[in-house]
């Protein structure tokens, strides 16, 4: 990997900023004075394969919790399991309401018209899907697009994109040659995440919220992350609204104070400039309760910088590194990929593509090698500008497995 881990971001050394009450206010002011363009970026491609592991158990235990689920969730378990457990999170019934229920599509939806409309009253979704079910989901948001519209007195528009076959990677068999499959063509797989950086680009909205499918809530448990959606918006406006207020002279210190970027060496005009001129991303960060995955790291680059970085348990070699980590990245990202004119940055220009990582997965009983793309939110954008926030933990409310849905925010 091309960055060095100097030690995870804290609030102790403000590279994750915790928020006074006045930063609080100041920050809900701006969202609420914004007048431009949001639209909301959902991946949402994942199949329920490990959500629906406890179905699989057997034993006293395992019935138990499977009648639990029966009765509190309503999920249709007289589907067949493997049916289940292929089926993308999205279009599951997660939640159940007194006379209806809904899937994770529909739960963005209801939290798109409380912190993403826009003055003319719209709403805008990207959401990436699979190829095989991009019919079914955009099947079932017009079920209910004009419905919701109606509730929350907006209009939605939502487009479904699919990861683009030409982001595929090639695998390789052991000896390091291309993997042949028995038909004799070349084994392809999917890049993981980071191919959606193309999707992201498609973006034209001023700025865009990130988040993943699965981390949604019924709708009486949103009121916080409504109210930190804004916050992080607020941020991510006053941030760009500085960059293009800022004098020569103050560059280098506001790149410090905001972004946790320092030199080496006395950087030039050019360098400041350069730095300067890259895409924003405001990231929420919650505290680590031991969940599994990525964290917020403070590293060095190869030409001395430090800058911030959002890493997976996999990239990180010293495991000390990751006790000390006191927060968790629980991907709730609000971003801007437009330069000062307007014009919308080439993300690809802004990959750390060292950042790769190497997968191996078994297929017609051989071993398969290939690199995944650097993931959406860690390499895809390690060359942005970022900021960490501290969030409340009621943000992060994700359904990895089946019984997640037993939580009090999912009943």
């Amino acid at each position: 990997m091309s960055l060095i881990i100097e030690k995870a971001a804290s609030i102790a050394d403000g590279s994750i900023k915790r928020l006074t009450d006045k930063e609080i206010s100041e920050a809900l002011a701006e969202a609420e004075a914004f007048g431009g363009t949001l639209c909301k970026f959902t991946p949402a491609s994942g199949a329920a394969s490990r959500m629906f592991k406890p179905l699989f158990e057997t034993g006293p235990d395992a019935e138990k919790t499977k009648e639990m689920l029966k009765a509190r969730t309503p999920i249709d378990f007289t589907i067949p399991k493997e049916t289940l457990a292929a089926t993308p999170k999205g279009l599951l019934p997660f939640h159940k309401y007194e006379m209806f229920s809904r899937t994770p599509l529909e739960e963005h939806l209801a939290e798109g018209a409380y912190y993403a409309k826009d003055i003319n009253k719209k709403v805008k979704l990207y959401f990436t899907v699979s190829g095989e079910y991009l019919i079914d989901f955009a099947h079932l948001y017009a079920k209910f697009a004009d419905g919701y519209s109606n509730r929350y007195n907006c209009r939605f528009a939502a487009t479904f994109t699919t990861q683009d076959h030409s982001t595929d990677v090639t695998a390789y068999a052991e000896d390091g040659k291309p993997f042949i499959k028995a038909d004799g063509t070349i084994l392809t797989r999917p890049a993981g995440h980071g191919a959606l950086l193309n999707n992201l680009n498609l973006c034209t909205e001023d700025f865009i919220f990130i988040k993943n499918i699965d981390n949604v809530v019924k709708e009486p448990f949103l009121s916080d992350t409504v109210k930190w959606k804004k916050i992080l918006l607020g941020r991510a406006v006053r941030l760009r609204k500085r960059i293009a207020e800022l004098s020569e002279s103050e560059i280098e210190s506001f790149l410090k104070e905001e972004f946790c970027i320092s030199f080496a060496q006395k950087p030039d005009r050019e360098t400041l400039l350069n730095y300067l001129n890259r895409p924003l991303r405001v990231c929420g960060m919650v505290k680590n309760e031991g969940e599994p995955g990525g964290g917020p790291f403070v590293c060095r680059e190869k030409d001395g910088s430090t800058s911030l970085q959002i890493l997976e348990s996999v990239q990180i070699e010293d495991k000390s590194l990751m006790k000390e980590s006191t927060h968790f990245n629980p991907v709730d990202i609000v971003c801007c990929i437009k330069d000062q004119n307007g014009n919308v940055f080439d993300l690809q220009k802004f990959v750390d593509n060292e950042t790769g990582l190497k997968v191996e997965k078994s297929f017609e009983g051989r071993v398969a090698k290939y690199r995944e793309l650097p993931g959406l939110w860690n390499g895809s954008m390690s060359r942005w500008n970022t900021q960490f926030v501290e969030v409340p933990l009621s943000t992060f409310n994700p359904v990895k497995t089946v019984t997640d849905l037993l939580r009090p925010s999912h009943q």
